[in-house]
């Protein structure tokens, strides 16, 4: 028989377990070890997303491209050597990123033995957590999961978004922020007053030629 969850439902049936989370990386200091091209991409996908984050990486041979990296981000600190177990004494997050998977299984043990959440490159079922893709337009952010499943359906998801967003966003968040400071009243009559002005985001496609844009509906307010 299935065991079920708090909610009674079977656990066969509720999808994706995993529970979104943005991480300050500016805050945290993530390990990486492995500086191939793995090790790169799961990087340069850490930079991208927060080009102040502090990663250690640790690895025998260094890519070029990863000396690069780290001549233009200051929280980069590069050590070329083996990977002992004590390297994660100064973690908060590990990423395991070697093409030796008896290694990757050897930095797993230690990072659970430091109670410390990794990721392992390539091997779901090893993960705490997934490096997933990502959409960004200024300060928005949207993380895609397939639950480990299908990174490539993920990548088009993140296009498919990335083109259907527009450019210019950022300036709706920030005009948003800007009211959202000079309102009075009650939490109440602040969340009625933002949901009366957002609510020209969810339009259908077919109105959206004849509606007036919503910086424009923020500029008259």
């Amino acid at each position: 028989m299935a065991s079920t969850n708090t909610t009674g439902q079977s656990e066969e049936n509720t999808g994706n377990q995993l529970f979104p989370v943005f991480l300050k990386l500016n805050e945290l200091h993530t390990v990486l070890i492995g500086a191939g091209n793995v090790g790169l991409e799961k990087l340069t996908a850490i930079l991208n997303n927060s080009n102040n984050a502090k990663v250690t990486v640790v690895a025998r041979e260094v890519l070029q491209e990863v000396y690069l990296l780290s001549e233009h981000f200051v929280g980069i600190t590069i050590l070329q050597k083996t990977f002992e177990p004590t390297d994660l004494d100064i973690a908060d997050i590990v990423v395991a990123a070697t093409d030796d998977s008896e290694l990757n299984k050897q930095i797993r043990q230690a990072a659970k033995q430091r109670k410390l959440l990794i990721n392992v490159a390539d091997k779901p079922d090893l993960c705490d957590f997934y490096l997933g893709s990502v959409v960004k337009k200024g300060d928005l952010k949207l993380g895609i999961s397939t639950n480990g499943k299908s990174p490539t359906v993920a990548k088009r998801i993140k296009e498919v978004l990335n083109t259907a967003l527009p450019d210019d966003l950022d300036i709706t968040l920030q005009q948003l922020n800007d009211l959202r400071n000079t309102l009075t009243g009650d939490f109440a009559y602040k969340v009625k007053e933002l949901n009366r002005i957002t609510a020209m985001l969810s339009i259908s496609n077919d109105d959206k030629e004849q509606d007036t844009p919503l910086s424009e509906t923020l500029n008259k307010d």
